[in-house]
């Protein structure tokens, strides 16, 4: 029996003083389980909880975070940082999300929106329930295009591809693909069981991976991951990195990674 199994008194702890750890931190990865990331709070957030999975501090170029939102609460102000973007994606409740002086948007579990750098913006929870949202800031690499629009939008009004050819994978951009403006991609990928990617890839991009269903085996570095909905994956550039998915049902994460841009010297 494991420990977690016991039947254990309200406000006792299963016995072993051992952690049961499934955490992994490593120079250019980290495997983030949700039961071991403690919970933040922030200035311009009321009634919500931060969870930080991927900071500078871990060696992240890019930060990434859930917003646990009470009902009736969020930011408690527009929320605008020169330089830098931000993207949320609603994992589960409503949240209502106003860019500027725009109309409010109402958005539900699949809603997206990505706001461009120095955009105010603010997201309230709308709804009787709990919001989860997944958030991303990142500093914008400006080149000589004029930066990225407003994108509100749902997974639901993404069409799904498949640019590999190869059966049993699929992809949703939820940014648009190829537009040189954007510097980081937002993509849904799902896998069938039995498909994985064919080669241990080893490249530059730098990857913030939320697993939102299913489960499967992530190779990282030299050792494999047990994954299944919401953990966090973290990989640095030229992380060896393999997915296997297992389970009854298709597998599917959010990813992120950066794109675009030549290499700083």
């Amino acid at each position: 029996m494991r420990p977690h199994m016991l039947n254990v008194a309200p406000g006792r702890l299963p016995p072993g003083a051992i952690g049961h750890n499934r955490g992994v931190v490593k120079r250019n990865y980290a495997f983030m389980p949700p039961e071991g990331v403690l919970k933040s709070r922030l200035p311009a957030y009321d009634a919500t909880v931060a969870r930080f999975l991927a900071a500078p501090v871990l060696g992240a170029q890019f930060a990434q975070f859930v917003l646990e939102i009470a009902p009736g609460g969020g930011s408690n102000r527009t929320i605008a940082e020169a330089g830098v973007q931000h993207f949320f994606y609603v994992l589960s409740g409503t949240a209502v999300v106003r860019v500027d002086d725009a109309r409010p948007s109402e958005l539900t579990a699949g809603g997206f929106f990505y706001v461009p750098p120095g955009t105010g913006f603010s997201v309230k929870n709308a709804g009787e329930g709990e919001a989860r949202l997944l958030g991303l800031r990142k500093r914008y690499e400006a080149i000589d295009l004029p930066a990225p629009e407003l994108i509100v939008s749902h997974r639901d009004r993404v069409p799904r591809e498949n640019p590999t050819g190869l059966e049993g994978r699929g992809f949703q951009f939820l940014l648009p693909f190829g537009d040189m403006r954007f510097d980081f991609e937002m993509n849904l990928m799902w896998f069938q069981t039995g498909a994985c990617f064919p080669d241990v890839e080893t490249h530059v991009m730098e990857h913030g991976l939320y697993m939102l269903r299913g489960q499967g085996l992530y190779f990282l570095g030299e050792d494999w991951h047990e994954i299944w909905a919401d953990d966090f994956i973290w990989m640095g550039g030229f992380c060896p990195q393999q997915f296997y998915p297992t389970g009854f049902e298709e597998a599917e994460y959010l990813l992120y990674k950066n794109v675009n841009r030549d290499i700083a010297l």
